[in-house]
Order: C-alpha cells, then structure tokens, then sequence
C-alpha cells in the first residue's frame, strides 16, 4: 500500500542488507527515500539506478561516516529537505568493524560503540527538533536480538553493549516524547542473510556446521532481509501509533529460546552473535 503522503525517508546504511531491503520497501510505497553509504559507492549506485529502473523513482545516496561529526553536520547540509522518517539501521558487526578501525581490540571496540550508538544518537539529536517542529515525525532504530533482547554468551561484549545502547536510547526517548508526536520504535533483528551476518558467523563455517546451524534456528533457516523491512515500514504507518515505545523481537522466535544458537557449530566461530546485521 503507498503512503498516504509522500514522506521524506532517510535511511542509514541503506546501500546492503536489511538498509537496502528497506529502502526499496519505502520506494515502493511512494515515499520520497535518501539512504547513506560509507563505503562501497558502486553498490550504492546499483541500488539508484535499479529502483528508477524498476520503479521509475528517484532515490538519492550519500556518503556518510556515522559518529564522525564533521560527517553528521555534511549530511544535514546535503539532504535536499526535512526528514519526516527517521530509520537508523546503519552498523558495524564483529568482523566488520575491522574494515573500520584496523588494529588493536580497545581501537575496535571504541569505533563500534560510536558508530552503533553515538552516530544513531546524533542523528536523532540533530533530525528531533524539526519533526517537534512539524508536528510529526518517526524514528526506528535497528538494533539486535543479541543486544535489545536476550544474551548470547561467547560473543564480543561491545557488540551487544552497542545495540543495548540503542534499545535504551529508544526507551527513554520514548519516554520523554509520550505527550509529544513522533513515535520512537527499536527493532531487534535475529539471524538475517545479511553481508554482515555471513562474516561475523557464517564464513568460518564448514558446509555442514552452516547446514546444522541454520537446522536448529527457529523455521530452519535464516530470515530475510525484505522481512524486516516490513516490520520496519509499518511501525512508520498510523497502524503502529499504539506500539510507541516498543522494543520489537523480530527474531522469529530466536529471542525467546536463545538456545538454538548454541551448540558445536555456534561455539565454532564465537565472532558475531546474531542480529549483527
């Protein structure tokens, strides 16, 4: 179903996995969608060029280093106007964050906390008082089962504590803005095909130890990323106004019997706990 209005939607790491899922998915409702990209300006392009080519509409992508400031303050200058949905699905994973700040653990660390809770904060920072402004507004913050919703022992500890950061960052704002009208929503993704999910857990397994893992998580297999995507798009439609505040497990289940992760093939490669999207 389209919009009733077009909206203007900015989408964080939207150039890959559940980001692009999710800007094709606002595309095709008729919203007017900006996504940024930090690196892979190709594959950025791609997604631009394939949805006008699909669907006849314009999106527009932008470099974007999140929790760089300098970066934050550019970015605002450059979004061609306000921003009515605010999706902050950006982020760095357990492997992935190596790309970003090669070298030593504390270095990796300290990016990942930035770039998965600060940048989301200032984003929010930044964006909030327009949409207070304008009367409306939605915010929808992508964080993990591993952080928003159970725990998953054996895991980088930063990586979770990141995506907790951001399922309490959802709640108190939540909070603050109960009598005011944009909706704040987290949502918690579990085992997705994602590029970030197959280096952090799924590379380093052998075809058989991958088969066996995929076997015990919830359906038997992983979600995809357009599943997301859905969840992520209705909690921005007037449907979801009563959910303001909430911490969605879209795990399909994972979040409530964290233990179907575990076993000899999980304990294999402890590098990236699900929901590192």
């Amino acid at each position: 179903m389209p919009s009733a209005r077009p909206r203007n939607v900015l989408i964080t790491g939207g150039s890959a996995g559940i980001g692009r899922a999710c800007v094709e998915r606002f595309a095709r409702s008729g919203d007017e969608v900006w996504f940024t990209y930090r690196t892979g300006r190709e594959r950025a392009a791609e997604v631009v060029a394939g949805l006008e080519r699909e669907l006849g509409v314009r999106v527009r992508a932008f470099e974007f280093g999140q929790g760089e400031w300098e970066d934050h303050v550019r970015l605002l200058e450059e979004l061609p106007g306000p921003v009515d949905v605010l999706v902050n699905n950006a982020a760095v994973g357990s492997k992935t964050v190596e790309t970003y700040a090669p070298g030593p653990d504390h270095l990796q660390d300290a990016a990942m906390l930035r770039i998965n809770a600060v940048g989301p904060l200032w984003l929010i920072q930044q964006l909030l008082p327009g949409m207070l402004q304008r009367g409306s507004g939605k915010v929808v913050n992508i964080s993990s089962v591993g952080g928003g919703v159970a725990q998953f022992p054996g895991f980088r500890l930063a990586d979770g504590m990141s995506k907790a950061a951001l399922t309490y960052l959802t709640r108190q704002l939540a909070a603050e803005l109960v009598h005011r009208p944009v909706d704040v929503f987290a949502v918690c993704p579990g085992a997705v095909a994602t590029t970030m999910f197959e280096a952090s857990t799924l590379r380093s397994l052998t075809p058989d130890q991958r088969a066996e893992l995929e076997a015990r998580l919830p359906r038997g297999r992983l979600i995809r990323p357009e599943e997301i995507a859905e969840v992520v798009w209705w909690l921005t439609t007037d449907g979801a106004a009563a959910l303001h505040g909430a911490v969605i497990d879209a795990s399909m289940g994972l979040g409530v019997h964290p233990g179907l992760f575990g076993g000899p093939a999980a304990h294999a490669v402890p590098s990236g706990a699900p929901g590192s999207v």
